[in-house]
């Protein structure tokens, strides 16, 4: 597939899914914009080939910020969106602090809400566009000591669904992927922090609690998560819309 002539913003860029991302469409020929909050994450932007946009995403003027930079970057036209940026805390309802619940409902649902108001109408006008937001199983299920993640992602959803319904008559799907536990930086910071919650060894965290419920015995890599990004915004991956794909190898079948 040949995407020389589309532009993608990719949050998050900086590690994980993201960077496998921004990695997959500057093979594919696309211009790509990395962003991350880390401005080391710069440095990966010779190497692909792309262009860097910093921002913090909890700060809602900073988000605003990003969007005009990029759309400024970009001739005024970004024809993917990739929302993936994220982090993870782990307590119980009753000790999580309230100001780390707001600032992740912040980045990962508000500031998804900004970047899509931002490069929509584009989107709408150009009768072409791909929006895909990498939500979680946890878009879908719920686990104990996640409440502002999970409250972050099943939302992620609903504005997806709602998105694809507005913007599906201009030629714009959206999409939301929601992958099982991807080996990234973000869970193996969680298999630490879930072998606290739970009074854990680290290995039994990824048995007993990642990789019990799944089917398929594995963590998935970032690469598998790219691929399907690459198929999504693919002229066949336009039959689908509104949908939470879910990429979890067979965790939610149960």
């Amino acid at each position: 597939m040949d995407f020389s002539a589309k532009t993608v913003l990719v949050t998050g860029a900086g590690s994980g899914i993201g960077r496998a991302i921004a990695e997959t469409f500057s093979r594919l020929k696309a211009r790509v914009l990395l962003h991350d909050i880390n401005p080391a994450a710069s440095d990966l932007t010779t190497k692909m080939g792309a262009e860097f946009v910093p921002g913090d995403l909890s700060d809602p003027a900073a988000v605003r910020q990003l969007a005009a930079a990029a759309l400024e970057k970009a001739g005024g036209r970004i024809d993917i969106l990739v929302n993936n940026a994220g982090f993870q805390h782990i307590a119980k309802v009753e000790e999580f602090p309230e100001e780390t619940f707001t600032t992740m409902i912040q980045v990962m649902l508000i500031a998804p809400f900004q970047l899509i108001r931002a490069v929509l109408p584009g989107m709408k006008q150009n009768g072409w566009g791909r929006i895909i937001n990498v939500a979680s199983i946890h878009a879908v299920v719920a686990s104990p000591f996640k409440s502002a993640y999970i409250s972050a992602k099943h939302g992620l959803l609903g504005l997806t669904r709602t998105v694809a319904l507005e913007a599906a008559p201009f030629g714009v799907t959206v999409n939301a992927l929601c992958p099982a536990y991807v080996r990234t930086p973000l869970v193996e910071k969680q298999i630490a922090d879930q072998a606290q919650a739970h009074g854990l060894t680290p290995d039994d965290v990824v048995q007993k609690i990642m990789l019990e419920p799944a089917a398929i015995k594995r963590l998935i890599e970032p690469s598998e998560i790219a691929d399907f990004v690459v198929y999504l915004s693919s002229e066949p991956g336009a039959i689908i819309t509104g949908s939470a794909q879910m990429l979890d190898l067979g965790w939610t079948a149960r």
